[in-house]
This record gives C-alpha cells, structure tokens and sequence, in this order.
C-alpha cells in the first residue's frame, strides 16, 4: 500500500478529565475516525482517555479497542522494560492493521500527547515496522493548565521559572529542582505525598504548594494544606503546584 491509499493515525489529547475540556478539533477528529484504541493502565480496567473522550462522542458506531499499557517507568535512553515493548508493539499492530487497510484511527490520550503520555510511545513502535505513516498529532488541554485555572493560580508570572517533574523519583533531584526552580509542577503524586511533603516541610515550602485530586470532576478534592492528603488513597489525576514567589505591588 502506498502513502496516499493509508489511514492516518490522530494522536488526540483529551484533556484532564472533565469532557467538556476536550478540544472542538478533539471532537471533530473522534468524530470522523471509525476505529479508536485506547489505552487503559490495568489488564481488568478500562480506559479514562476513552470514558473522557466518550463523555461528549457517541462510541455507537465506532469499532473501539481497549489495550493495556502496563504503568512502568521509562527511562530515556536505557533500554526499556520487556513488558512495555511488548504493549507498545502489540498496540503497533492493531494501529498499523487498520491503516494498511486505508482506515483512519484515533488514539485519545490523557491531557497532551507531548506531555508524559502513551502516544508517542506507540508512534515509535509504529515507525520502527513503517517509517513513513500520516500521523496527526492533536493538542489537549494540560492537568496542570486546568489545576491552575481551578484554584485561580497562575503556573508562570513575570520572571518565574517553571518546571513540569513526574514524581516517579528516585533519587535526590526534586530536592535540587525545588531549590533552583521558582514554580514546580509534580504530576503523578498520588503515591509519593507522604515523601514530598516530609521534604517540603523540610524546605519550608509546605505552604506553598496546592494539591488538586480529580480536576474538574463531580468529586474534585482541593487540598489547601497538603498535610491532610498524606495517607490518603489519592487518584492518579494527582497534580501538586508549588510557587515560591508572590507578585509584590
């Protein structure tokens, strides 16, 4: 098959969680692609980007795949878990089955594809069987962008310096990011809260930071004073959003 008679692959970000933040280009790619596959982190589970995507897109004439991705670390340029390969290429092949027979497939996505997500995982395990596929790679709406909005705090002002940290560390860098960065954002909290706020009160930075669990969903938790959070069985949509430095008039 050649480049023009392929499908074409929509990498699409869905957003943080609530529908209603999903892109109007979002809507219209899903709309238009016959074939969705999803990604979903528990064999048993289902898919948070699908049930996002499906909150404002009716699945009723859609063929739809769930495909589990198992949530392990991925450490960039060291070779990566065989279990994780072996995802990324079994999802690979389901994609590229379509594609070679001219179909279109969306991959919805959490938040933005750029951004800590499976899709590009998926689009190398792509590239490494077909180099030359069309792919669109459609932009979401970010969970730090939507917590920030939320609690009306901005991510970034006059001379900050912002950084974005998944917080699956293991090691003493947040320590050094806290110390040279004016605003952190830690994604994927929900397990670590009990070790970043024995180091933020270390730092005195405690009450300086915001948890939000669950963004814009019916059952949003806002955590004011993070302290409350520890030991708590917080959801994954766990973002904490540390700024050192205030606006002074």
């Amino acid at each position: 098959m050649t480049i023009e008679q392929q499908g074409r692959l929509y990498l699409v970000g869905v957003g943080p969680g609530d529908p209603e933040l999903m892109t109007f280009k979002a809507i219209k790619v899903l709309e238009a692609s016959p074939v969705w596959i999803a990604p979903k982190a528990q064999k048993n589970g289902s898919s948070s980007a699908l049930q996002i995507a499906a909150g404002l897109v009716s699945v009723d004439d859609k063929e739809v795949l769930e495909l589990h991705f198992p949530m392990k670390k991925v450490h960039l340029n060291q070779q990566a878990d065989a279990e994780l390969v072996n995802s990324w290429k079994d999802a690979a092949d389901h994609v590229l089955k379509h594609l070679n027979n001219g179909i279109d497939v969306a991959f919805p996505t959490l938040g933005d594809p750029a951004l800590y997500s499976t899709a590009f995982y998926l689009l190398a395990a792509i590239e490494e069987q077909c180099e030359s596929i069309k792919v669109t790679i459609v932009p979401g709406i970010t969970a730090m962008a939507a917590c920030s909005a939320k609690i009306g705090n901005p991510l970034g002002l006059g001379d900050d310096v912002v950084t974005i940290v998944p917080a699956a560390f293991d090691d003493d860098r947040l320590r050094d990011i806290l110390n040279t960065f004016d605003a952190v954002v830690l994604m994927k909290v929900y397990k670590k809260m009990a070790r970043v706020v024995e180091l933020l009160d270390e730092m005195g930075l405690t009450d300086k930071a915001v948890l939000i669990e669950r963004c814009g969903l019916p059952d949003q938790q806002i955590y004011t004073d993070i302290r409350t959070a520890v030991g708590k069985d917080l959801h994954y949509f766990s973002t904490l959003l540390i700024r050192k430095k205030q606006v002074v008039m």
